[in-house]
């Protein structure tokens, strides 16, 4: 499983092409082909590209919804 930084993690900001991928309590999923996550943003208040874990706990769902995504890797603190 790859491992990200979050340097690299903000490369998957689901624009241009690339793929949308966001972190949560250190797993990385990707959300690409969610509707939801079209050209990297949620709802116009999440972008793909980040660690999302403190803002998810605010969410007006739950974390089980990305159980819907696969992981994709591992965030690991650093740059």
């Amino acid at each position: 499983m790859k491992i990200f930084t979050k340097e690299e993690l903000k490369e998957y900001n689901g624009k241009n092409g690339k793929p949308a991928y966001i972190a949560y309590k250190g797993k990385v999923y990707d959300v690409t082909e969610s509707y939801l996550w079209e050209g990297g943003e949620h709802q116009s208040q999440h972008l793909a590209g980040k660690d999302l874990t403190i803002e998810i706990e605010y969410a007006p769902h739950g974390v089980e919804v990305l159980e819907r995504f696969p992981i994709v890797g591992e965030l690991r603190d650093g740059k």
